[in-house]
């Protein structure tokens, strides 16, 4: 029996796919969350298999659930499982420690599937996903750029960055003009907008 955890902050979603996996003979849902950070905790208290994971959840994200349970739980493989699946969302997630992506517009029996599959070590990626990803452009940007780019998503001012990053505030607004520059948009908030369409933030 295969023992499954499923995370996902939208109870109808989460109830529906906790009814089609108890229709298999060999997948058992022992438990449920509504959060990101709940999800972690039962998957301690019930150390599952396997994973089922939704990407946009409150309270930590499905990478944020990935990459915490490849290092706490490292025998329970994780499923992402989204409604909003982009080429740059499959690296992540892989980078993470899923070991499946799949949408959650997929046929209904290919969840099934794809849990038993990284149970016995294999991996699943959505084949469209797949073949997108590899049209992504590779990042311009170097780990300190993408670094000064990430305090800047919620709009915190150059001086406010500084404080954070340990640097000058002249030397942020460096950073954040060679960013602008180097993907060629107007400004600080549409070089947010683009790296995070393109999966680097």
């Amino acid at each position: 029996m295969i023992r499954v955890l499923l995370a996902d902050d939208e109870e109808l979603i989460r109830s529906a796919l906790a009814a089609l996996l108890d229709l298999e003979d060999d997948l058992e849902v022992v438990a449920q969350a509504a959060d990101g950070e709940a999800a972690v905790t039962v998957a301690l208290a019930h150390r599952p298999d396997v994973a089922v994971v939704d990407l946009a959840m409150p309270r930590r994200d499905g990478f944020e659930v990935a990459a915490e349970l490849a290092r706490a739980l490292p025998d329970c493989a994780v499923v992402i499982l989204t409604g909003q699946g982009r080429p740059p969302h499959l690296a992540r997630a892989l980078a993470a420690g899923a070991r499946g992506f799949l949408p959650k517009g997929a046929p209904g029996g290919a969840l099934a599937d794809v849990i038993r599959r990284v149970h016995v070590g294999g991996r699943y990626v959505d084949p469209a996903l797949a073949a997108d990803a590899l049209l992504i452009p590779p990042c311009p940007l170097t780990p300190r750029e993408l670094e000064i780019l990430r305090l800047a998503q919620d709009g915190s001012s150059a001086a406010s960055i500084a404080r954070r990053a340990h640097l000058s505030t002249g030397t942020v607004r460096n950073y954040l003009a060679a960013v602008v520059q180097k993907l060629g948009v107007a400004g600080r908030a549409d070089a947010v907008r683009a790296a995070q369409e393109n999966g680097w933030l």
